[in-house]
């Protein structure tokens, strides 16, 4: 799951063809499939949003929930992955993109009815 958080004005625009940059990025990287797109986007007004000095209204965070397993260079690549994809199909400087990666154990995830240890997906997590 992906949460994007940004200036209504700039994020709302490019919400999109974000998406599909961010997706671009996890299936290069992580091998999702096309069909693991779980994004959600919040819009904030600016003054709902506090940033740090020497960043633009261009300012985007991007949360990264995903289960454990991937190996911190994966990671790594994931985060560098973003940042070149992001700058080069958005304009969006690297200095204005916060990324962070959050990870929980499969069986604390629960969709389709079942925990995530005992689901059987149609993509690796110890990548």
């Amino acid at each position: 799951m992906i949460i994007v958080y940004g200036i209504a004005d700039k994020l709302n625009p490019i919400k999109a063809s974000l998406s599909s940059t961010i997706h671009q990025s996890m299936q290069e990287v992580l091998g999702l499939p096309e069909d693991k797109r779980a994004h959600r986007f919040v819009p904030l007004e600016k003054d709902n949003y506090y940033y740090p000095a020497g960043r633009s209204d261009s300012y985007t965070v991007i949360e990264i929930i995903m289960m454990e397993g991937r190996e911190k260079e994966t990671k790594k690549s994931l985060i560098k992955a973003l940042f070149k994809n992001i700058e080069r199909e958005h304009n969006i400087s690297p200095v204005d993109i916060e990324i962070t990666i959050k990870e929980q154990p499969a069986h604390c995830w629960g969709f389709r009815g079942i925990t995530g240890d005992e689901a059987k997906l149609n993509y690796k997590l110890n990548v």
